[in-house]
This record gives structure tokens, C-alpha cells and sequence, in this order.
């Protein structure tokens, strides 16, 4: 169960990337991360009051909380990263960030996983990586992109960490992710607020028209981000963290898939290479 609940993580934070990518290249950043995050917290809403989960409020919902604020920020250095290049060197950095972190998190907890599992880990990880692009030669990576993107993927790696700790029950779970995400509105909202006041455009050429037209991808976004998160939580507490965090870090193949299939985007050799390894880590981990 841990594996498939990881995987799926890996399908939807995907999904929800390429989504994302596709409505940034008309509407700000920013923008699209507020917006979904709003329909997210609509919906989680109504399903907490539905379900009762106000009676699950504890202190283990400050690690939901510092989620919803380690997130954005971590996006937000992620994205400047990304503008100051190059991404192909920024991109699978940002995404070992989610393994690394939670990975070291189970093994100082005590968790040891088998030679089978270390050797899927291994692989799996290699295949996440080239996946991602990997850009080699070129110009020197100035000292400010590296520093944003380490900071962007210990970001990463740190929400899946404190994601998996904001609760232990399924009603709980739904609380959890209310907060999770009214953090992130919250943060969001007031990066928005300030880009917009330094003269940054907070709306795309066409103004709320388009906003409007893009709701129904804005939702799938938001949500999808949402049940990944949902995921990832329900994979850390069914099986080895050190077996959920590789298998939940395993988006860039999807996302990198995703633009292939809906796009015709052709992907380079070494990103194959990436989804044939993180297919066979994925298999050894599996039966390990």
C-alpha cells in the first residue's frame, strides 16, 4: 500500500507540475499559485466541516503550518532559480531536495532499509535526477542560482518530511491540509501583493477574463497538489519513508512524460535514460 499511495504522490505532483507550467505561460506565477491554493482551501474546507475534522485539532498541526509556510517559500526561490538559470542544472537539483531530506529524516529515526531497497533508492534516485534534464558544460552557475536552489529543494524535501508528521489519522489528515493550505494562501498572497507593488503585472494580458476561463485548470492544479500531499502522508504512515520518499520524488517522469504525450515535446536521451532508471528503482524497491 505505501508503494502505491507513493506512486500515485509521484502521478498527481506531476500532473499538477505540468499543469502548472502550462498556465504560467500566460498567467504570472504567482498568480496561478494563489488562485489554485484558493480553490484548495474552499474544497478542504468544506469536506473538514462535512467530516468533523475540527475535532482533530492538536499540536501536531503546527507541522502543517510550517508545511504551508516552508512551501511557498521554497517555490518562490525555486522559480527565481529557474529565471536566473540554467534550469537544467536547476531542475534536478531542486527535485533531489525532496528525497535527500526526508530520506536523512527516516534514517536518523531509525529506519534500515535492505540491500534491495538501498540498491532501488540508488537507482530510482539516478533516474529522478536525469529525468529532470540535467544540463552538463556551459557557463558556470553563479553562486546566487545555487544558493536559491538548495535552499528551494531543502524546502522541498522538508514539506514531505513535516507533511508526514501533521497527522496519523484520515480526518485529521483533512485538517492538516486546510491549514497546510490557508499558510500557503497566506504566504502566496503576500509575495503577490508585493510583487504587484514593485510594478509586476498580477494579472495576464486579457485581465480576469482569462482568469476566469482558466478556473477549471487553476482547480485540477490546486487539488492535485493537494491529494499528493494527502498521499504522501497516508505512503509515510503505511511502509518505510525511505521507500515513499523516492517513489513520491518520481514526478519529473511524469511531468517530462506528460509534455511527450499531450504536447509532443520529444524528450532528450538522458531524460529517457532517467525514466527507464526510475522505472527499474521503482521495480527493485517494490519487491525489496
Amino acid at each position: 500500500m505505501s508503494a502505491l499511495f507513493a506512486l500515485a504522490t509521484s502521478l498527481l505532483w506531476g500532473l499538477a507540475d505540468f499543469g502548472g507550467g502550462l498556465l504560467t505561460r500566460r498567467t504570472p506565477a504567482l498568480t496561478v499559485v494563489v488562485v489554485s491554493q484558493i480553490i484548495a482551501v474552499t474544497v478542504l474546507g468544506a469536506i473538514v466541516v462535512a467530516t468533523g475534522g475540527w475535532s482533530e485539532a492538536g499540536p501536531q498541526l503546527w507541522f502543517a503550518a510550517a508545511a504551508g509556510v516552508v512551501g511557498p517559500a521554497a517555490m518562490l526561490c525555486f522559480y527565481r532559480a529557474l529565471a536566473l538559470g540554467p534550469m537544467g542544472v536547476v531542475s534536478p537539483l531542486g527535485a533531489l531536495g525532496g528525497v535527500i531530506v526526508p530520506l536523512g529524516v527516516a534514517l536518523v529515526l531509525g529506519e534500515r532499509p535492505g540491500l534491495l531497497q538501498v540498491s532501488g533508492v540508488v537507482v530510482a534516485v539516478a533516474g529522478v535526477v536525469l529525468a529532470s534534464g540535467p544540463q552538463t558544460g556551459g557557463a558556470p552557475v553563479q553562486r546566487q542560482t545555487l544558493l536559491l536552489t538548495l535552499v528551494a529543494a531543502l524546502g522541498f524535501g522538508s514539506v514531505m518530511a513535516l507533511i508526514a508528521e501533521a497527522s496519523h489519522t484520515l480526518t485529521g489528515l483533512f485538517l492538516a491540509l486546510f491549514v497546510q493550505r490557508v499558510c500557503n494562501v497566506a504566504v502566496g498572497g503576500g509575495a503577490l501583493l508585493v510583487s504587484v507593488r514593485r510594478g509586476n503585472p498580477g494579472l495576464p494580458e486579457g485581465g480576469m477574463g482569462v482568469v476566469r476561463a482558466s478556473l477549471p485548470s487553476l482547480a485540477f492544479v490546486g487539488l492535485a497538489d493537494v491529494a499528493a500531499n494527502g498521499t504522501y502522508n497516508l505512503a509515510a504512515h503505511h511502509g518505510p519513508v525511505t521507500v515513499a520518499a523516492v517513489l513520491a520524488s518520481l514526478y519529473p517522469v511524469v511531468t517530462a512524460l506528460a509534455a511527450r504525450g499531450l504536447l509532443g515535446e520529444r524528450l532528450r536521451v538522458v531524460q529517457a535514460t532517467g525514466a527507464g532508471l526510475a522505472l527499474v528503482g521503482t521495480l527493485l524497491l517494490a519487491t525489496g
